[in-house]
């Protein structure tokens, strides 16, 4: 997917993924019974930024599928997609 978005140094462009709406057991949960998934898919990388002196690179590349902080992020509407502007301290890991 291509974005109109850049993100500025220090940040991540994040599709999150989509909620379950079934359980494994074939259980249908309403909208208001489950908190987001803190997962997503990197769509842009920010440039490296600086902090206290050092360089700090984007840990993550553009298709990597990562885990992100349960409050981390900003949400954002593009082309009628909800993303999320991630900083690179709110990221936990990459799904392999």
């Amino acid at each position: 997917m291509a974005t109109k978005l850049k993100p500025l140094a220090g940040y991540v462009l994040i599709e999150p993924s989509q909620k379950e709406e079934k359980t494994p057991s074939g259980i249908l949960l309403p909208d208001t019974a489950e908190e987001k998934p803190q997962e997503g898919k990197v769509l842009a990388c920010g440039a490296d930024s600086v902090e206290e002196g050092k360089t700090v690179k984007c840990p993550v590349k553009v298709g990597d599928k990562i885990v992100y902080k349960k409050w981390g992020g900003n949400e954002i509407k593009v082309d009628g997609k909800e993303l999320l502007l991630l900083k690179f301290e709110d990221l936990m890991a990459v799904v392999l």
